[in-house]
């Protein structure tokens, strides 16, 4: 067997499971520190975090004339559990490039050079997605979804004259801390999984597992899923629910097209080592070896 180039070797040498099991624990007691500081400073700064989560809706409130942008606090503790609730998505989000860089310190010396060259950038581009999908969730659909659910809202009146006839019951919002806090989470999570899509699929694409060629086949089923996801994840608000596939499609398509240039670069390489022929790709060989599978299979099954 032809040993692999130097460039391709390992970069540590095997160890006892022992070992490996005490590495992955003190990367997970790491992780675990740093989750715990991100939160404690998080719990001492909830306030500021909380009235830059509430800036979308106190701005929708304005725009609808209302001077008050107030919360109410239903339970007694539940001001206790908003200020939790705040630490631990920011301590996630603080902890979180320590974290991954923990992971990946466990998981790199397994790991060929050139299989780092190639995992590495992808490492980054996910926290990357991740914070544009939590910033396009915040400036652009909750604006958008809160303006929609405040406007069912209606002025009330007393008796006048007429009697019964004029007395409008009036429709006013006065929301909980921590169901507005559940929703806004709700939206900058899903917003921020969702943006992963391009990243989950090239890699894929790059391990083998998809072809641009099969995602392109099955996008009427990624339709039918993606309008689906859009209606799970988002409340029952139409216009939510469109820029959610919008986006989500529009980044399905981009996979498309990120995969095809992996593919091309694989192919590329391929031929210059000389497996491939100059008009030949390794995804029409794999048509191709199907094709014949199914062939005698059917000769089989006659």
């Amino acid at each position: 067997m032809t040993a692999r180039p130097d460039d391709d070797e390992i970069d540590d040498t095997s160890a006892p499971l022992i070992e490996h099991l005490a590495e992955l624990r003190t990367r997970i007691i790491r992780s675990l520190i740093a989750f715990i500081i991100g939160m404690v400073i998080c719990f001492a700064w909830w306030n500021p975090i909380f009235n830059f989560l509430t800036q979308p809706l106190c701005s929708a409130m304005a725009e609808r004339g209302h001077s008050d942008c107030g919360l109410i606090l239903i339970k007694l503790q539940e001001g206790f559990f908003v200020a939790v609730s705040i630490s631990l998505l920011g301590g996630l989000v603080l902890s979180f490039p320590y974290i991954s860089y923990q992971m990946w310190r466990f998981v790199a010396p397994g790991l060929y050079r050139s299989e780092k060259r190639a995992f590495l950038p992808f490492l980054i581009a996910s926290p990357f997605m991740f914070f544009l999908g939590a910033a396009f969730a915040y400036y652009v659909v909750t604006p958008l979804a809160f303006d929609f659910f405040l406007g069912f809202q209606q002025p009330g009146s007393v008796l006048g004259e007429g009697g019964a006839e004029d007395a409008v019951a009036g429709i006013a919002f006065q929301g909980s801390a921590q169901e507005y806090l559940k929703l806004t989470i709700k939206f900058i999570v899903a917003f921020g999984l969702c943006f992963q899509l391009p990243v989950l699929l090239t890699l894929m694409g790059k391990a083998g597992l998809v072809s641009s060629r099969g995602l392109a086949d099955v996008r009427k089923y990624a339709v039918v899923g993606i309008l689906t996801l859009a209606a799970i994840v988002t409340p029952p608000d139409v216009i939510t629910q469109v820029i959610l596939f919008s986006v989500v499609y529009g980044l399905y398509e981009i996979s498309i097209f990120l995969v095809r240039g992996v593919e091309r670069r694989r192919d590329e390489q391929l031929r210059a080592e000389g497996i491939l022929g100059e008009d030949e790709s390794l995804d029409d060989l794999y048509a191709e070896f199907d094709e014949e599978e199914d062939q005698g299979q059917g000769k089989t099954g006659a």
